[in-house]
């Protein structure tokens, strides 16, 4: 089974590239297939998520061209709406966006039958603001058999108020109105940069939204979608895991392909530690020269500090001066990697559940750990590099799903870092950078 080891200690430096947002991606990638024209989509990620949508995409007759990595042409042209358009593998029930094309199929050919998501075990994340959001549409929503069956005979604009802030919820409601009659209104809709850049695809294919990126979105349906060529957002958790990783080790990283602006309360908590962050039009620098202070963290929807950097920035603080606390608001089993963390020599306790009081170590040791989901696999890489000696992290598939080339690039910055598939393979790893002291 693939599985990283690391020998830690080498500060991170130099540059690194960040690719585009997954988290943007699997809603550009679900959308395209509403139109029966040709839709270009380029910088999008190359990860196990995105792959597992295409195919899922494929196997209910959309067209999809790889012309690289990091490019794909997709038309829904193809797709025989006669049947009941069922999308259901053993692939997709792994991931959460397979959500995503209930509303898009729905939008676009009044019915879908969607597997219920799966995804990373981090919380209840339940989907009922997205059937809230389609049966206000007009549209008849029922589970059953562990799937998400929807159907109308047209979906009407409505006012809408989401119940609570969900990302996935506002997207979905955003694709199916697109091409509703009528007017709609979604109130309290989530303000991430992906959906700004999900509703700024749907703009270049003829869609009419207006106010993505506030909390009142306004959607004026079309009749139909056209071709378009569209580039997908820098990546804001990739860029901010490299900002942290710099930190953590001590490094100087220059953190390329950015928009500064979607990183500010990444930023902020770093400077407020002491770490030097250095903004320019695309790019941030992160310098940390000398061992960091405590903070207080409480994750919130953006703009507010993301939950998918608390794992992350707790690695960091696990290394800093003083006691810090963190609030995890968004999810409830976000603090499944502190036991893992205790392994590496971290001081961490979780009191109620979503309050983690962590006393600064001077430094960790390396020790096998494993992953438990995509953001707490990242930050125990992040913990690998910057702890004494080696450490191996496993289940490292979770970490596939988001983050493309990860252990490449952090070699570019120096770190020591391997994917290996045996023990042959660590061995070998381990007398190439030297015994363990």
């Amino acid at each position: 089974m693939e599985q990283y080891i690391i020998k830690g200690g080498n500060p991170l430096v130099g540059e690194v590239v960040i690719g585009g947002a997954k988290n943007a991606a699997l809603g550009i990638l679900a959308a395209a297939i509403m139109t029966d024209g040709q839709c270009m989509i380029d910088n999008m990620p190359d990860v196990r998520d995105t792959n597992v949508l295409l195919q899922a995409m494929e196997s209910i007759g959309a067209t999809v061209i790889r012309k690289g990595p990091n490019e794909v042409t997709i038309s829904g042209k193809n797709i025989d709406s006669s049947g009941d358009l069922i999308v259901d593998n053993e692939y997709i029930r792994k991931i959460r966006a397979s959500y995503y094309l209930i509303g898009a199929l729905l939008g676009k050919y009044k019915k879908a039958q969607v597997v219920l998501p799966g995804g990373c075990e981090i919380g209840s994340r339940p989907i009922d603001q997205h059937i809230k959001g389609f049966r206000a549409l007009g549209a008849n929503v029922k589970i059953e058999h562990g799937m998400v069956i929807a159907e109308a005979e047209q979906l009407h604009g409505e006012h809408i108020y989401l119940d609570v802030v969900s990302v996935g919820a506002t997207i979905n409601i955003m694709m199916a109105a697109s091409l509703a009659v009528g007017n709609t209104i979604i109130e309290n809709a989530a303000k991430e940069p992906h959906i700004v850049d999900v509703a700024n695809f749907l703009n270049s294919m003829g869609a009419n939204i207006k106010g993505a990126g506030t909390d009142v979105i306004r959607i004026k349906g079309v009749e139909s979608f056209h071709n378009t060529e569209y580039s997908i957002i820098p990546d804001q958790i990739e860029a901010g895991t490299f900002m942290v990783a710099a930190a953590a080790t001590r490094g100087d990283v220059l953190i390329k392909n950015v928009i500064p602006k979607h990183l500010e309360a990444i930023s902020a908590k770093l400077t407020e530690i002491g770490a030097e962050v250095e903004e320019s039009d695309d790019a941030v620098r992160v310098v940390a020269t000398r061992r960091l202070k405590h903070t207080q963290i409480k994750t919130l929807p953006y703009p507010g500090f993301p939950t998918d950097m608390q794992p992350q920035m707790a690695v960091t603080l696990g290394l800093s001066k003083g006691t810090s606390i963190i609030t995890e608001s968004i999810f409830e089993n976000r603090f499944r990697y502190v036991e893992e963390m205790r392994g590496l020599g971290a001081s961490i306790k979780v009191m109620d559940g979503n309050t983690a009081i962590i006393s600064g170590v001077e430094k960790y040791t390396g020790a096998t750990v494993a992953a438990p989901d995509l953001r707490a696999g990242a930050a125990l890489v992040i913990a690998g590099l910057a702890a004494e000696g080696y450490t191996t992290v496993t289940q490292i598939g979770y970490i596939q799903r988001g983050y493309e080339r990860f252990d490449e690039k952090l070699r570019g910055l120096g770190g020591l870092i391997e994917k290996v598939d045996s023990e042959k393979e660590a061995n070998k790893f381990i007398f190439k950078t030297g015994t363990v002291s």
